[in-house]
């Protein structure tokens, strides 16, 4: 078998050679001057395009946000004074509404008023020709209950004493127990 006891066990020749090359003394100045170069550069590129355009980018967006907000509150203007107005026409259609039932109520009744009033004529008038018919029947009958009065008791008479009693005295007799 082979011999497994470490898979990396050589160590460089020469070792360590030394600092870290960003911390070395010797590149630490030419360093000092890339980084001021690159600082300058990352200035001016900031200053000059980037940051200009950036501007320019909030300086639209706060604009086409202030134009939205505008558009927005008219547009809010505009649905309340839509809104308004339609409460008011419905105001004013519940008002109409309200003064066209009020006004066929009245109609409707006035109406019923007159033709209660006619049928209450008509039926006076017939009421009036019913107590003529029943005057005029009543009186017809009453002729009628006479004679027959007459008659009866003249028939009574005549079977309890078997004579027939004289025409006057009967009439006489009736006319006397009617008038009680």
């Amino acid at each position: 078998m082979a011999d497994n006891h470490s898979a990396h066990t050589e160590v460089p020749s020469g070792g360590h050679k030394g600092a870290f090359p960003p911390f070395a003394r010797d590149t630490f100045a030419s360093q000092l001057v890339w980084l001021t170069i690159t600082f300058v550069a990352l200035y001016v590129l900031m200053a000059k395009l980037v940051l200009p355009r950036i501007g320019s980018i909030f300086k639209a967006r706060s604009g086409q946000i202030a134009n939205d907000l505008a558009a927005a509150q008219r547009l809010r203007d505009e649905s309340e004074a839509a809104l308004a107005a339609y409460e008011k026409a419905l105001a004013d259609a519940r008002a109409r509404a309200q003064g066209i039932a009020a006004e066929t109520h009245q109609r409707l009744g006035k109406q019923a008023e007159e033709r209660r009033k006619v049928l209450e004529g008509e039926l006076n008038r017939r009421l009036a020709e019913a107590d003529k018919s029943i005057a005029t029947t009543k009186n017809a009958a009453m002729a009628n209950v006479r004679s027959i009065a007459v008659d009866t008791a003249s028939a009574i008479v005549e079977r309890l004493i078997g004579s027939v009693p004289a025409k006057s005295s009967v009439e006489a007799a009736v006319e006397d127990v009617l008038k009680r």
